[in-house]
């Protein structure tokens, strides 16, 4: 026991020293490097040396110290996560996959916020002291501010967004393709007057969807669509399907929406104000597929977007770049899942 007490406290002039991996190393009979080994994820150890390691380590009292791990490998082991305020929610789900997928490679993620899409240079420089190995960015940036990423080595990998010409490496869903799948269902169901509540104009995915939309309606000629433009928020749907209804003569009889949260406020607003019932007086369809349009009183038409797959690319993109500098950039397209709902009167196939 007093054996034990002695190894667990290093004691010099009196001042108690934490363990380190060395004392770890001593007490286990290894060597310094199959401690480090045991501590690093996805290092390759057998089962009875990291048991070993562990059992001497619990003994002694031993944490691996994270910065000190980070200044001998030259890596803070952190990554940041940009996203824009002008989200939904669609994105607790994504930042719940990164995390944990981060988290498996012994990374852990710094979360920044940006009230708009124009905050991103202040952001940029909240981001750089932290010194992460690379950034996840599902939020808009600027070709010069790419150009910072470059200049100071940090890998960054889009989310759910690209950059038109240039070479940055992203992960998205196929908003174009989404957006003409619901078009064609609804025209095939028999739609003709079409309205769209568009995202934000300084929302690239919104406007992605919007321009999708209204091509694919003027190729099969239908009407040309009133366009709103809401904030993704459950009150701009509901407040621009107030704004819809009060055009009596060119009311429309399906409503495409930029989110499934807009349309949900749309739902709500058509039903609790004007007695309108979706499916049947009115067709209502969304994109993104969050929780609650699974939800039985909604039961959304939509396009569910495939987070897992897309958060796995995403992460497993980053880490190869932090691996192996210089690797060349990458791009992932991902179709997105129609998710057949009963707010709409749609048809599939052809």
């Amino acid at each position: 026991m007093a054996e034990k007490t002695r190894s667990k406290i290093v004691s010099i002039k009196g001042a108690r020293q934490p363990v380190t991996s060395y004392d770890v190393a001593r007490h286990a009979g290894v060597s310094q490097s199959a401690v480090s080994r045991c501590f690093k994820p996805g290092a390759s150890v057998s089962k009875k040396m990291r048991d070993r390691v562990m059992k001497a380590a619990e003994e002694l009292g031993y944490e691996p110290n994270a910065i000190a791990r980070s200044l001998i490998s030259g890596r803070s082991n952190l990554v940041a996560i940009m996203i824009s305020n002008l989200t939904n929610l669609y994105y607790p789900e994504v930042l719940a996959e990164l995390t944990q997928r981060f988290s498996e490679h012994g990374v852990r993620v710094l979360l920044f916020a940006l009230r708009s899409e124009a905050d991103a240079n202040e952001t940029l420089q909240q981001i750089w002291p932290y010194r992460v190995d690379g950034v996840i960015a599902a939020a808009e940036l600027s070709p010069e501010q790419v150009g910072e990423f470059e200049k100071r080595d940090v890998p960054l990998v889009f989310y759910n967004r690209h950059l038109t010409g240039s070479p940055v490496s992203s992960v998205c869903c196929d908003q174009e393709d989404g957006a003409r799948q619901l078009v064609d269902g609804l025209f095939k169901a028999g739609h003709r007057r079409f309205a769209i509540i568009a995202g934000p104009p300084e929302s690239v995915v919104g406007v992605e969807r919007k321009t999708a939309a209204i091509e694919r309606i003027e190729e099969l000629g239908a009407d040309d669509p009133p366009i709103l433009e809401g904030d993704y928020s459950y009150e701009s749907g509901f407040a621009l399907a107030e704004e819809l209804m009060k055009h009596k003569k060119k009311r429309p009889d399906a409503v495409i929406c930029a989110n499934d949260v807009m349309a949900i406020g749309a739902l709500d607003a058509f039903r609790v104000n004007h007695g309108l019932n979706a499916p049947e007086d009115i067709s209502v369809v969304g994109f993104d597929g969050v929780g609650p349009s699974h939800w039985k009183s909604y039961n959304l038409t939509t396009i569910r977007q495939p987070v897992r797959r897309m958060t796995e690319a995403a992460v497993t993109m980053l880490m190869a770049m932090i691996e192996e500098p210089g690797l060349p950039n990458e791009k992932r397209v991902f179709s997105g899942i129609f998710q057949a709902g009963g707010s709409a009167q749609f048809e599939t196939g052809n």
